[in-house]
């Protein structure tokens, strides 16, 4: 399977010098085919090729190098008030050591990033999207300085030396029990503590993932020896037979089996919650006028059903259809566009998403898209793809 680099992608390869993770070497080392993403010098796939590396972290674990995720540590006595201020997560119902996805909005409403906000006990923890620092931290910046200085106690800081893997997989548990004392049992998805890790102190645990199966995202914290923290979780977790490394061809196709979204190609600022199938992500309690920014765009959508396009899953038969393709209807006239296209090595077969205007958003809807100067038919579909398998406790 040819990997397909998204556009968001191939633009910020020309935004300046690439930077480089913690784990660089490693990849390089590994014989990793290194490609620009987000401003970052990532591993798109190793010698074994992108499709076994997605079967097998269906089957077993997969590895991944997520250090160029960033993530935002929130203190201060009105955290959770500032953070409902800026999103429309329920914060205050998040239990310690618990998060939820949620989305940062801007004041017309569009989505300017998706993020996990975790309640870490004496502060919250996010993680924002790679190549996003220069987008959210001003916004975040801008309404916490509003807060601030209309009493509120808040601050915030990065942890951009953090290195940070991602094991998936449905042996994702039993390869990392070795490493820790915790009965990971006892960790549903979602949940998230700090703990030791393979002799690595203060690492922060999250049962999560962008791939739809059980797995843990794992920060090893910055320091005199992170670097050396990152590589040797690498090694220690590589040296376990059920482990395989990931690259983000398969990164790619994992995330999109299950239904989930790519910042920059299925969602950007121009997109709400409503329109992005996210309606789920505005937690019932937050929806108050004026309750968090961009609420005036977003409670009216929810409503009254005011969206004039929605996100749907198809599938094709033969070549998949890739972003930016436009969607046509039975008399050829442009209702869409395609926003994530690969070919779905579980299914095999062509899936995707893209965005249609809500009488049209049906499952068993046909479309079409040009492929190659040939009609192509598309078949509107819900999501996931293939079923997602997150750990919810012990059966």
């Amino acid at each position: 399977m040819a990997f397909h680099l998204p556009v968001r992608t191939l633009a910020a390869a020309t935004d300046g010098p690439l930077r480089m993770t913690p784990l660089h070497a490693t990849h390089v080392a590994l014989g990793g085919k290194m490609v620009p993403f987000s401003g970052w010098d990532m591993p798109v796939q190793y010698p074994e090729g992108i499709v076994k590396s997605h079967e097998h972290t269906r089957k077993a674990a997969g590895l991944f190098d997520v250090s160029h995720m960033l993530g935002v540590v929130v203190r201060g006595a009105d955290r959770v008030a500032f953070m409902e201020k800026i999103t429309p997560c329920d914060v205050s119902s998040l239990a310690e050591g618990f998060g939820s996805l949620t989305v940062i909005p801007n004041e017309e409403g569009g989505i300017i990033d998706d993020c996990i906000v975790t309640n870490a006990g004496d502060h919250l923890y996010m993680v924002i999207n790679a190549g996003h620092e220069t987008i959210d931290l001003p916004h975040i910046k801008k309404h916490m300085d509003a807060f601030v200085a209309s009493g509120g106690d808040v601050s915030f800081e990065t942890l951009s030396e953090n290195g940070i893997v991602a094991l998936q997989g449905p042996k994702a548990a039993s390869v990392l029990q070795k490493l820790v004392s915790e009965d990971l049992t006892r960790m549903v998805f979602g949940q998230a503590a700090t703990m030791t890790v393979a002799g690595i102190d203060e690492c922060f645990v999250a049962r999560s993932g962008y791939t739809g199966e059980d797995g843990f995202e794992i920060a090893v914290p910055k320091g005199s020896a992170a670097t050396h923290g990152v590589v040797m979780l690498w090694e220690k977790l590589m040296a376990d037979d059920d482990v395989m490394p990931v690259g983000l061809g398969a990164r790619d196709s994992l995330r999109l089996e299950s239904g989930l979204c790519l910042y920059g190609n299925d969602l950007d600022t121009t997109t709400s919650p409503g329109e992005g199938s996210l309606v789920w992500v505005v937690a019932k309690s937050r929806r108050m006028p004026g309750s968090f920014v961009g609420s005036e765009r977003i409670l009216e959508e929810i409503a009254n059903k005011t969206w004039t396009r929605k996100r749907m899953g198809f599938t094709i038969k033969g070549a998949p259809a890739r972003e930016g393709t436009p969607v046509l209807n039975a008399d050829g006239e442009e209702v869409g566009v395609v926003t994530s296209g690969s070919h779905s090595p579980i299914l095999k077969k062509g899936i995707g998403m893209c965005y249609v205007p809500p009488s049209l958003a049906k499952v068993g809807t046909e479309l079409f898209v040009m492929l190659r100067k040939k009609k192509q038919t598309i078949t509107l579909t819900k999501m996931p793809f293939v079923p997602q398998n997150y750990y919810r406790g012990p059966k």
